[in-house]
């Protein structure tokens, strides 16, 4: 009951005109990098952050949730008009959206896309209601070991983003870690890799880096590919809703999506790629007839794309109430926490209950605007997939600019930029997954933050960890996690070989 009281008083803060602004603002500044193809949140995310640095914290974050969840909702216009995911989420959404586009119905994929979606985010938003405070008031009695355990924990499921080679993954992770290492020491006072340089004293800004390596280097790889590419014309979008019989199975896969996607949101180092193939995979096995995957199955789209936008209120738990970034655009936003003098964590909900529930109340009004804008308003979003990128590249461009440059009024952090944005270009077409790179980063600093304090208790005693319940047994998880994905990754590895050599 204390939480619906303290949800009610949200709604009051998020309701005021203000706010309701912001939050349309973020919701369609997502809906329109969604649809976008090759952006997707985490590039449009922090694009678009230099956007907030002159709002109030309650302002800042509402609008940058409303582009994180607005761009889940957009990335499945293009899946099913043009069979283009406008991120990497709503691929899974092609294989049986766009089948139904071309059958006539691409009304039915995206008004089912829009429902499962509104009742994934519902769901997922009253889970955080639910289990954000009691989480929080656990981790209130956490220590710095416990903390160590769940960061390393953090770093160990990265194993999960390091993509096709878990070496190129774990270059990437070394990467991040070492970047997150620039900069004076806070504990003895000493300048680590600065190069006599006194702009990296402080250490590289994290807007810089994913700018840089998310924003910039996806704009390099779309000039590449799209600049003499012609926009495809979308079909037209007529009839919202699937047939009478359709209504009972899709309504059970948008249960259980929305089920699938909160918890697997919870999980430190997840993306929204994994609960949307999960689901599509738990879909197909439980239909009586599985040949209609791939041809046009209503469910096929209904439960990915609620598990999809399921998974983006449940990854926000682990940030509001351990302070862990559970994917790189929940990194993002932890970034942006930072910059407006606000530190996700337990105590967060205790200092700062009136920024916390008034996020989490425009989160619900974020979705109620974002179903009004999907279902009537489709036509119109799938027209913008029309316009012509090479118009749309220097804009972006510019925004980019002066929103890096404004963050210190420092030409250094542009370069910075710059150079990270030219550096994850390579990396992508090299291969590397850039996932790791921004999330070592992020939990570099507090990783070796809370092993120092740790140590300091234990008086140097490594064993010290283990001899603790909760964070001996968080660590003996993250182990085995380790060691589960290292055998895993070798018999792919080995299998690929035996099937080359065949």
């Amino acid at each position: 009951m204390e939480s619906l009281g303290y949800l009610l008083s949200g709604f009051g803060e998020a309701l005021t005109w203000a706010n309701l602004l912001y939050c349309l603002i973020g919701v369609s500044l997502g809906m329109f990098i969604g649809v976008l193809p090759g952006l997707g949140p985490t590039a449009g995310t922090a694009l678009l952050l230099p956007l907030t640095f002159a709002l109030e914290p309650i302002s800042a974050i509402i609008m940058l949730s409303g582009i994180y969840y607005g761009s889940m909702y957009g990335g499945t216009i293009t899946s099913v008009l043009i069979n283009t995911p406008g991120e990497a989420a709503s691929l899974i959404t092609c294989f049986d959206g766009h089948p139904l586009a071309k059958q006539g119905r691409a009304g039915v994929a995206l008004g089912v896309s829009a429902i499962g979606s509104f009742l994934g985010g519902c769901v997922s938003i009253i889970g955080l209601v639910l289990i954000g405070p009691a989480l929080a008031r656990v981790a209130l009695q956490f220590g710095p070991p416990e903390f160590f355990a769940l960061v390393f924990m953090g770093m160990a499921l990265l194993l999960g983003l390091m993509g096709k080679s878990l070496i190129k993954g774990g270059i990437s992770a070394l990467f991040g870690l070492t970047l997150a290492f620039i900069g004076m020491d806070q504990g003895t006072g000493t300048l680590r890799f600065t190069f006599d340089q006194t702009h990296l004293m402080s250490g590289i800004d994290f807007i810089s880096i994913a700018m840089g390596l998310f924003g910039l280097s996806e704009l390099f790889l779309n000039a590449e590919s799209q600049m003499g590419a012609n926009a495809q014309k979308p079909p037209k979008v007529s009839g919202l809703f699937p047939k009478r019989d359709e209504w009972k199975p899709t309504m059970k896969s948008i249960g259980r999506g929305s089920i699938l996607g909160f918890f697997i949101g919870l999980i430190p180092g997840t993306n929204s790629v994994i609960p949307t193939i999960l689901s599509y995979s738990m879909e197909k096995k439980l239909a009586k007839d599985p040949s209609r995957f791939g041809n046009g199955a209503v469910e096929g789209v209904a439960g990915p794309e609620t598990a999809n936008n399921s998974y983006s209120g449940g990854a926000l738990i682990p940030l509001f109430t351990l302070g862990i970034p559970s994917s790189p655009t929940i990194a993002v936003l932890l970034g942006a926490f930072v910059m407006h003098g606000l530190t996700p964590g337990p105590t967060l909900f205790q200092k700062e209950p009136d920024f916390v529930w008034a996020v989490i109340a425009s989160m619900f009004i974020g979705n109620v605007m974002l179903l009004f804008m999907n279902l009537p308003m489709a036509n119109l979003w799938a027209k913008i997939t029309m316009v012509p990128f090479r118009l749309l590249f220097p804009i972006i461009i510019m925004i980019i600019l002066v929103g890096t440059y404004s963050l210190n009024n420092s030409l250094f952090d542009v370069g910075a930029m710059l150079i990270f944005g030219i550096i994850g270009y390579f990396l992508k077409k090299a291969d590397f997954p850039l996932a790791p790179i921004i999330l070592a980063f992020v939990l570099g600093e507090l990783l070796e933050q809370t092993l120092i304090q740790s140590l300091t208790i234990f008086e140097g005693n490594f064993f010290g960890f283990f001899i603790r319940p909760i964070s001996g047994t968080i660590l003996v998880i993250a182990i085995i996690a380790i060691f589960i994905t290292m055998i895993s990754s070798l018999k792919n590895k080995r299998l690929v070989t035996e099937d080359v050599e065949m």
